[in-house]
């Protein structure tokens, strides 16, 4: 955090660079909730997960990218003129949108919800509602003599409503005034201006650049949605084909999806699993130290990470050919067990080691589109053309077309150990009698 504190209104104010969007002004709640452990967590928690071992400067973390939303989410309640009264509770529900994230962020999210039942959202929904799991509380007692409010308390000290800010943070249509929702959780929404931008500046992805100045300029409110002009048609138009091409340059990177499979599998094959819930609230280095003081498998995939020794991709299943699979896949991608199963039959074909092959099914069980990260892709976007309001997503034509195309090319990908990946290829198709 940059520069001094001055006194302005009620309370001082600071600054913290951003090499995105520039200086990023903290004042009142936004300075306390910064500074408070849940947030300061974040900075211990990469941003693209386990990208960083396919694009090395991949190594923002989630708190970067909160101040992130929180500057979007500023920029979006100005251009539409939002009172600072009704701006101020967005602007809070953008810093604290992730607080509940698992280390190495959407990576683990399977293993939180087999292990939990829950979605990160909904452990950032329990600690804004000040009834944090276990695994933070110990977290929120700070260092010897220090005292942290809970979010909920700080919140109201600023006279802000903690169920006004939950309300604000789940991905619901309100009836009255639904741009509150839009720009938290819509097709182009304050999540999405800031990680596109971000991850490409980080990976060097040139897919992910956008014009967001031209978005945010050409937002507008219109019968209560978030509407752009038709004059930031091209801008919106980009942001589609970025958001899209992102999935699979980065997001669904081969080689960052077989990372991120052998880290889900180190926490499944744990002999502690699924009692694991504590290790879901460390920060990435805490979560690598301790899978290497196990031993196992869990200590063998964390030294792979260490020195980049990662499994290779054997085969995969089209589409076309996973069709007459759908309904066992699908059971397999439901079911996390039935799925273990289905890789220790695959090893045991094999003659190797329990958790020499790794099944990716991630695209199967979320039905996955170059729309989805964070909001669905059938969430409207709203733009003016010809002097009316149409929703561009649900018009029909290439932009549906486009969002609705399936994020990897393939509908289910095995992952070896290295040492078995010939005898592997050699059996080639065989292995599938024992996935189905």
């Amino acid at each position: 955090m940059g520069g001094g504190s001055v006194a302005v209104g009620r309370g001082p104010r600071k600054y913290v660079y951003d090499p995105v969007h520039g200086s990023v002004p903290l004042t009142g709640p936004i300075l306390e909730l910064l500074s408070h452990p849940f947030l300061q967590r974040l900075w211990g928690i990469r941003q693209t997960g386990l990208a960083h071992l396919v694009f090395p400067g991949a190594n923002h973390t989630r708190l970067e990218h909160s101040l992130g939303v929180l500057w979007v989410t500023r920029a979006m309640t100005a251009g539409i003129e939002l009172e600072a009264e009704e701006a101020l509770p967005l602007e809070v529900a953008g810093l604290l949108h992730d607080l509940g994230h698992t280390p190495f962020s959407h990576t683990l999210e399977p293993v939180l919800h087999e292990v939990t039942h829950q979605s990160h959202e909904d452990v950032t929904g329990a600690l804004l509602r000040g009834d944090p799991p276990a695994s933070f509380s110990a977290m929120a007692q700070g260092v010897p003599g220090s005292r942290h409010r809970t979010i909920p308390e700080v919140l109201e000290r600023h006279g802000l409503s903690p169920r006004e800010v939950q309300e604000l943070l789940r991905a619901r249509r309100p009836r009255t005034r639904p741009f509150r929702s839009e720009m938290l959780h819509g097709s182009v929404d304050a999540d999405r201006l800031d990680y596109l931008q971000r991850d490409a500046h980080y990976t060097g992805v040139a897919h992910g650049f956008i014009d967001a100045n031209r978005l945010l300029e050409t937002v507008r409110l219109d019968r209560g949605h978030l509407v752009f002009a038709e004059k930031g048609r091209a801008a919106v138009e980009g942001f589609l084909f970025a958001r899209s091409l992102m999935y699979s340059s980065v997001y669904y990177n081969k080689t960052v999806r077989i990372a991120e499979v052998m880290l889900q599998s180190a926490l499944e094959r744990l002999e502690s699993f699924p009692d694991i819930e504590p290790l879901l609230a460390l920060t990435d280095a805490e979560l690598l130290s301790h899978l290497l003081r196990e031993g196992g498998r869990a200590s063998e995939f964390a030294r792979r990470f260490q020195l980049r020794e990662l499994y290779k991709r054997a085969f995969t299943l089209s589409w076309a050919q996973a069709e007459p699979r759908t309904r066992a896949l699908e059971r397999l991608a439901r079911d996390p067990i039935e799925r273990r199963r289905a890789e220790d039959r695959m090893a045991e074909r094999l003659g190797a080691p329990l958790g020499s092959v790794l099944l990716d099914l991630a695209s199967t069980h979320r039905g996955a589109t170059s729309g989805d990260r964070g909001a669905s892709a059938s969430d409207p976007l709203w733009i003016w053309d010809a002097g009316r309001v149409v929703d561009l997503v649900h018009e029909g034509g290439m932009w549906s077309t486009l969002l609705a195309r399936p994020i990897t090319p393939w509908a289910v990908a095995a992952y070896v150990d290295p040492r078995w990946l010939e005898r592997t290829l050699r059996r080639g198709a065989r292995l599938w009698d024992a996935l189905l």
